[in-house]
């Protein structure tokens, strides 16, 4: 037992499809879930994890995080954090942004994609809640978001923040300010080496105002230190909001370590600074982001 319900350190997944009706598009989400029963070898796309794919959740309630990936990534490069929270209690769901995504790019630095994510992360909570498999088994009310790199922005935006679009990204070619509806079920945020920069504007981040564990890296060229800085110093209430680098991090530090056969010099999600300890890191993550986001229900 643990304080949610019966879990035997098993993680399940399910596989499905979220309809958005007013692009004409299903896009793929990725559940995983303490199971019930025990784990067998499986895969998620190319990689091997071992996983009780179908399988009855486990006694309980459980509370919801939703991952959201990176700029042109994918949802399972975050497969282990996802496996362990998933193992420790947690209903993790994983959509795979559209337009945004690794086989798809093709609205990446543009206004519909900074309005886009955020409402599709709203869809996939929406997803979630509405599953059979899932009835009972939630806490009401009570989601978290884990978002790396854009996926930060798409946590941030859904919480509350207020993001402008840069000349570049609009039809005109002038500044837009982005229409999103926040989430009042979103509780706390872990964001993982944080896009923030749609959020300069003043007080964009004021209604921004609950738990956040922020983790940047020493060695991030894509999103360097301020973008950090623009959350702390933008957010309701900056003591609300546990930050620290890691320490010759990479921005790609943060994915799931990479199989021998992907991490190759020409593949850059695989690679690291000099030295850097990707395994070792992600024990730490693991545990760190387990903690923070177990602290909010007690």
């Amino acid at each position: 037992m643990n304080k949610f319900g019966r879990t035997n350190g098993f993680a399940g997944v399910r596989e499905g499809k979220i309809v958005d009706r007013s692009l004409d598009i299903a896009f793929p989400m990725t559940v995983l879930y303490p199971a019930a029963s025990a784990e067998r070898p499986d895969r998620l796309g190319p990689y091997a994890l071992e996983l009780a794919r179908g399988a009855e959740p486990a006694e309980g309630r459980f509370p919801l995080a939703i991952l959201s990936h990176g700029t042109g990534g994918s949802p399972l490069v975050y497969r282990t954090l996802a496996r362990h929270l998933a193992r420790n209690g947690f209903v993790v769901g994983m959509p795979e942004h559209p337009y945004n995504n690794r086989n798809d790019n093709s609205l990446e630095g543009t206004a519909r994609n900074l309005a886009y994510r955020p409402r599709h992360l709203r869809m996939a909570i929406d997803w979630v809640f509405g599953q059979d498999a899932f009835r009972g088994k939630l806490v009401p009310d009570a989601v978290s978001v884990i978002g790396h790199s854009m996926g930060g922005y798409t946590a941030l935006a859904a919480a509350g923040g207020l993001p402008r679009a840069f000349p570049h990204e609009t039809p005109d070619g002038t500044p837009q300010a982005i229409e999103v509806t926040p989430d009042p079920r979103i509780r706390s945020l872990v964001l993982l080496a944080p896009a923030s920069v749609w959020f300069r504007d003043e007080g964009a981040l004021r209604a921004v105002d609950l738990p956040i564990l922020m983790l940047d890296a020493e060695r991030d060229p894509y999103t360097p230190p301020f973008h950090a800085q623009i959350v702390v110093n933008g957010v309701a209430d900056p003591r609300k909001v546990h930050y620290r680098t890691i320490e010759n991090a990479g921005h790609f530090s943060f994915l799931s370590p990479f199989p021998e056969s992907m991490a190759v010099p020409g593949f850059l999600p695989a690679q690291d600074p000099p030295g850097f300890d990707r395994e070792r890191f992600h024990e730490r993550l693991q545990a760190e982001v387990l903690a923070f986001l177990a602290a909010q229900y007690e």
